[in-house]
């Protein structure tokens, strides 16, 4: 049976030159995402999961490689046929919620789609926000919001469009223990309700054990997370 594959990325090597030295984060690496996947991406901190996503994201080039999503080839596309495609195509969620403060929730989330120029933008940021709960929290500026809401209304902003595909990098990060499990499990029911398909880098182990596969990042490999301890990798609290 022909596997249906949503990201494929070929040969991909990452390099940063600084001076006359050359920081290989890794060379080589390929992975496939199949459509529908909720894939989870851990390894110890400055292993290379962020910079991985930049690179399946197009928000950073590869040294080498090329990289696929469904049937665009985002290596091959100049800058402004990828921005475009970013908009299009793709929900990016970071640590950070990054949400203007000068602006209400709801604008908040309206904001890719008023820059693709797509129509009822409203009525489509406001469907949004009842998905995440925050239906009543619609005309609050950022700042009136708890940390939690923040990364709610961030996770709305990321599937205003309809993305194919989920990039999140560390989205419970800068929650504390309880808003962290509920936005997980928010993240799990939007992946299956949006039939995405989704990468997450996470140091959370729990986080990572509810996805369909975990992969971690090593020395420059993809590879099979192995039996850890109960801790995590880097212990205490199922952190990796």
């Amino acid at each position: 049976m022909q596997r249906d594959i949503a990201i494929r990325a070929v040969g991909l090597s990452k390099r940063f030159r600084s001076g006359d030295s050359e920081l290989v984060v890794f060379a080589g690496l390929d992975l496939e995402v199949e459509r529908g996947e909720q894939l989870a991406l851990v390894g110890e901190s400055g292993a290379g999961k962020s910079t991985l996503l930049y690179l399946l994201g197009g928000l950073e080039r590869p040294s080498e490689g090329r990289i696929f999503c469904g049937a665009s080839e985002l290596t091959a596309l100049d800058e402004g046929q990828l921005a475009g495609f970013r908009n299009r195509a793709l929900g990016f969620v970071w640590q950070g919620h990054y949400l203007l403060p000068e602006f209400t929730a709801l604008e908040n989330v309206m904001m890719p789609l008023l820059i693709r120029g797509a129509p009822q933008a409203e009525a489509a940021a406001r469907a949004r926000l009842e998905e995440v709960g925050l239906a009543g929290r619609a005309s609050h500026r950022a700042g009136e919001l708890s940390g939690g809401e923040q990364q709610r209304v961030a996770l709305a902003r990321a599937l205003a469009g309809n993305p194919e595909v989920l990039l999140a990098d560390e989205p419970t990060g800068n929650l504390d223990f309880k808003t962290g499990e509920m936005v997980i499990g928010l993240l799990g029911e939007l992946h299956r309700s949006h039939r995405l398909t989704s990468v997450c880098v996470t140091h959370n182990l729990a986080f990572a054990r509810r996805c369909d596969r975990i992969l971690k990042l090593e020395a420059g490999r993809l590879g099979p997370l192995g039996e850890e301890p109960a801790g995590g990798l880097e212990g205490g609290n199922g952190y990796v």
